[in-house]
């Protein structure tokens, strides 16, 4: 007979140790045995947690922005690497999955970064990454945009998991990628953005696309959201003036678990640091499909045919007796130092 888990889940809603990857790093295994000793076996991080998201991106021009790209490089880390190896002892201490934001440096090029989604085992094993497929507006200046090798979904003890970064959770192809392989558990991470348009609110629009995938798909989502904190305006104060005014808009960080029938489960977090936490039965995906599976019954596949590519990119081929593409290319080569690693 079908039984299918039931499991407690935490979303975390703080603010990175900014640019300083180590320590955020710390932070986040300090979250992680705070959320599982809750209960928590899932623990959600927001969008690059480590060591935190480009504002400068949103307000001053590019080349003075420049700078601060060049501060995000040498702060980035890579996957596998020394800080996830962190976050992956606690998860492994505590038995939790953990989904880790983090800018991802990559091993072949210091003028690519990332927007990273690390998938951790509760016995600390790297389950994969999720690379955000494009870059979000003004994020265009700073990451490089992954490919379809990540559009996966994990077959894990506490059900089927998938993830998408902040704005991608508007990509109705990208959420049916993860909805067709199954997901029952989606991770949303995304970043508090109080520089958005006047009349747009942030925190109102997160919850509306984790609720309409939620709904369409008759899943969980879990929305993690960061905060803009003190340390954060400070350094954005130094690249333009009056920054303090922009960073400090309220209704900017919602985080809060939805369920299958797209209403939140316990109360969400608006704003303020903390940890939500909610216990998931996925038992209740079954009903809602009965009316709406749109991958199953409640679709025309003779009709509709979505075709994902996912074939690994990278810079070139390389031919060594075998033919060697892709992310099995990439992870070939010995990464390229930075001055403290050397």
């Amino acid at each position: 007979m079908l039984k299918l888990p039931r499991f407690r889940a935490a979303a975390v809603q703080a603010s990175p140790v900014y640019l300083n990857p180590g320590a955020t790093a710390d932070k986040a295994a300090s979250l992680v045995r705070e959320a599982a000793g809750n209960g928590a076996k899932l623990v959600a991080f927001p969008e690059v947690f480590v060591p935190g998201y480009p504002y400068w991106n949103w307000i001053t021009d590019p080349i003075t922005g420049s700078a601060w790209f060049e501060k995000l490089v040498k702060a980035s880390v890579l996957v596998p690497g020394p800080e996830v190896d962190v976050v992956r002892k606690a998860a492994r201490d505590t038995g939790c999955y953990v989904v880790l934001g983090v800018n991802e440096r990559s091993p072949v090029s210091l003028g690519a970064i990332y927007n990273t989604l690390v998938f951790i085992g509760p016995d600390g094993a790297l389950l994969g990454k999720h690379r955000k497929l494009v870059p979000t507006w003004a994020e265009k200046l700073t990451w490089t945009g992954g490919d379809g090798s990540s559009l996966r979904v994990y077959d894990t003890e506490i059900g089927r998991l998938g993830g998408l970064a902040c704005g991608e959770n508007t990509n109705t192809l990208a959420r049916f990628a993860l909805l067709g392989q199954g997901e029952l558990v989606h991770v949303a991470s995304y970043i508090s953005l109080p520089v958005a348009p006047p009349d747009y609110d942030m925190a109102e629009a997160i919850k509306l696309r984790a609720i309409a995938h939620s709904f369409e798909g008759k899943i969980f989502t879990i929305v993690s959201c960061s905060t803009v904190s003190e340390e954060i305006i400070t350094a954005m104060e130094t690249v333009v003036p009056d920054a303090r005014a922009r960073l400090q808009r309220k209704s900017s960080a919602f985080s809060g678990i939805i369920g299958p029938d797209g209403r939140l489960v316990g109360a969400p977090l608006i704003d303020d640091e903390g940890i939500v936490y909610a216990d998931i039965d996925l038992e209740r995906c079954i009903q809602p499909k009965q009316m709406h599976d749109i991958v199953g019954h409640y679709n025309r596949f003779d009709i509709f045919d979505l075709r994902v590519n996912r074939r690994p990119l990278a810079p070139l081929d390389l031919a060594d007796g075998e033919r060697t593409t892709g992310e099995a290319a990439e992870q070939g080569f010995t990464p390229i130092p930075l001055r403290s690693e050397a």
